[in-house]
């Protein structure tokens, strides 16, 4: 899928900020830790996909109810739901110089009644390709996302008979609605009932 970038400013990809705060020592020192034991550009982004994907558990999936949105606090807690578990790796992405945003799907159950807004990252590695489209929420039964330049293998496939979107924007920063949403929501139950539906 090509994605349409929010902003044309190549810094605004690489930004540090109070979410993707790349800058923190914990982010730094993971960073640190995974560019270690890769050889290139392309292993340290697939081993930072990983350590978010496998080593973060999704809140969702083990009923953790804490909420996390901050990228230092989703790596230091070891929770978060997808959006969080996005800010982890963009944020691990940027501390490499590893263009990375943010872009979202709308899902739906097999009704196509109790839609709910999906975050995934984008990244662009130099001398391949255009952005490419990853999906660090964690993998289950059903669920087989993996890192790819080549090809996208996300964790969902949109339906549109349900009125999935795959929406084509890409973010620099989290989308507001987003965010808000992980800001006032006081566990994760509360975030379920106040998760955006739509963008």
């Amino acid at each position: 899928m090509e994605l349409t970038q929010e902003t044309f400013e190549p810094a605004a990809y690489l930004a540090a900020d109070e979410v993707v705060d790349h800058e923190h020592p914990l982010v730094r020192e993971t960073a640190a830790r995974l560019r270690a034991e890769a050889v290139d550009a392309y292993a340290y982004a697939e081993a930072a996909f990983a350590f978010v994907r496998d080593g973060i558990p999704h809140s969702g999936d083990v009923g953790d109810p804490r909420v996390t949105w901050r990228a230092s606090d989703v790596i230091g807690q070891r929770t978060g739901i997808c959006y969080a578990k996005a800010h982890a790796l963009v944020a691990l992405l940027r501390a490499e110089g590893i263009p990375a945003g943010f872009c979202y799907q709308r899902l739906a159950d097999d009704g196509g009644s109790d839609p709910v807004v999906h975050g995934l990252v984008a990244v662009k590695l130099t001398g391949r390709g255009a952005w490419a489209r990853q999906d660090p929420r964690g993998n289950r039964p059903g669920v087989d996302a993996r890192f790819s330049l080549d090809g996208e293998r996300l964790a969902y496939v949109i339906r549109p008979e349900f009125s999935e979107v795959d929406y084509e924007v890409l973010y620099a920063a989290p989308h507001p609605a987003v965010l808000h949403a992980l800001r006032t929501a006081q566990d994760r139950s509360q975030l379920c009932r106040t998760l955006p539906t739509a963008l």
